[in-house]
């Protein structure tokens, strides 16, 4: 049998969070969301999302800490995370360099590229 996959979005924009949740679950995935990289990295143990879409950009907690408390946690730490931002950094380039992130997605990005990019990295 077939179980959805389940994807978290963490994005401090409402109307991104939105976008996304329609738009994937229009692909039978199911998401859940969070509006900033403390509550993600929470929600993510709690839920523990078969894929993580994180946005570098967020006010207090950042995407990069966010990612930190993630792999930091024995039950998250292996969770694919797609970062998202509006440019291309030195960090994120880095962040390929160690494995930790299983993909980056500039902003704006077209959503069928995303949702190819989802799918690739979820073997679906």
């Amino acid at each position: 049998m077939y179980t959805k996959k389940k994807i978290l979005v963490i994005d401090d924009e409402e109307d991104i969070q939105k976008l996304l949740k329609i738009r994937l679950e229009q692909d039978s995935f199911t998401v859940i969301t969070a509006g900033d990289g403390a509550s993600g990295a929470k929600i993510a143990e709690q839920e523990m999302p078969d894929l993580i879409l994180l946005d570098i950009m967020m006010p207090n907690v950042d995407g990069y800490s966010c990612l930190k408390e993630i792999r930091k946690n024995q039950k998250t730490k292996n969770i694919p995370v797609i970062m998202l931002s509006g440019k291309e950094e030195e960090k994120v380039r880095d962040l390929f360099a160690f494995q930790k992130i299983s993909g980056y997605v500039e902003k704006p990005f077209e959503l069928d590229n995303l949702v190819a990019k989802i799918k690739e990295t979820l073997k679906v």
